[in-house]
């Protein structure tokens, strides 16, 4: 997919609940939602996965410039799309409700998990051309892109 899912599903909201945010971000799923948001024939990327594109665009060193929109990062933080992926900053959320780091961060959900209660994503700043993969809890709010069958 070349942008993030908008797809309202339980589990998902809005950054910040503003609809205006899932229009332009796509919408923010714990990692549970994420695991059956995809549409049919579609399926929520591996950490394998993941690192192909990694690779293929350049490497984890630089693979971000190459992945950010052109516009929408603070910090003059914006890439080339070389690719077409459009990554935008669309922060993460919490599930007590609070939000944070739009304009900075992009994160996106990887179908693996580290354990029962936390899994893999991947991830964009505003500040380097690093696209990096760590952990969270599964109750973190992130985006998801969806990679076809």
């Amino acid at each position: 997919m070349a942008e993030n899912l908008n797809y309202e599903a339980k589990g998902s909201k809005c950054y910040d609940n503003k609809p205006a945010n899932c229009k332009k971000y796509g919408r923010l799923y714990d990692w549970e939602t994420s695991m059956k948001a995809c549409p049919n024939d579609w399926h929520l990327p591996s950490n394998v996965e993941w690192d192909i594109l990694t690779k293929v665009v350049g490497g984890e060193k630089t693979a971000s410039k190459y992945l950010k929109a052109v516009s929408g990062w603070n910090e003059n933080g914006n890439g080339i799309d070389k690719y077409g992926f459009s990554a935008l900053p669309s922060g993460r959320g919490f599930s007590d409700g609070i939000f944070v780091y739009v304009g900075e961060c992009g994160y996106w959900w990887s179908a693996d998990e580290k354990d029962s209660n936390t899994a893999f994503f991947w991830s964009i700043d505003d500040k380097s051309e690093d696209f990096y993969q760590t952990q969270y809890g599964k109750d973190y709010l992130l985006s998801i892109r969806c990679l076809k069958d």
